[in-house]
């Protein structure tokens, strides 16, 4: 510092600041719940920028939101990633155009079986997709009622941990009355 020049000190003790209105009034994005200065970095920029345009078009003045899109690395990080089990591509495809129906139009049929996996064993369900049931909820419902994991694991397939074969012979045609006793088969235990 010079002779003439005074430095002023600012308070730093928590409190009001003089000359800021309070509360602070904070503004988020409608379509991503981020800050407007960072609807950048949500990956839904063009849908950011038209409800910003719409709902608040002060905030776009200052902030540059980018017009490009992701970079090819981002991209595959932000695609789905399918697990074990997961068609992808061509298989999918047609999956979802027969809409999950089993191929020439046979009888409807939901199958048991158990398989031994190591020292313990699973139930494996198949055939319920073709009753139009929903196997995600299925298996949502199997894992609350059983207590136990539940997952889907192909297009037309549901393992449950443990074996729960006779207590499915009575819950499935409860929870779902357009498959009757006779509509599912018992196929036993699978063989090693």
């Amino acid at each position: 510092m010079s002779d003439g020049e005074t430095a002023v000190i600012q308070s730093l003790a928590p409190g009001p600041i003089d000359g800021v209105s309070y509360p602070l009034k904070m503004v988020y994005c409608g379509q991503c719940s981020m800050p407007p200065e960072y609807c950048d970095y949500s990956g839904q920029t063009d849908v950011c920028r038209a409800w910003a345009t719409q709902n608040a078009p002060e905030l776009l003045e200052g902030l540059e939101i980018s017009d490009e899109p992701a970079a090819d690395g981002d991209e595959k990080k932000k695609q789905k990633r399918g697990g074990k089990g997961s068609k992808t591509g061509a298989a999918a495809a047609q999956a979802a155009a027969s809409g999950g129906k089993k191929k020439g139009g046979g009888p409807q049929k939901v199958t048991l079986q158990r398989e031994p996996r190591g020292k313990k064993s699973v139930t494996v369900i198949k055939g319920l997709a073709t009753f139009d049931i929903d196997l995600k909820v299925a298996s949502k419902l199997f894992a609350q009622k059983f207590a136990c994991g539940s997952s889907v694991t192909g297009a037309d397939e549901i393992v449950i941990q443990g074996d729960v074969k006779d207590d499915l012979l009575d819950l499935i045609p409860e929870k779902w009355k357009q498959v009757t006793d006779e509509q599912i088969d018992d196929l036993g235990d699978k063989k090693r």
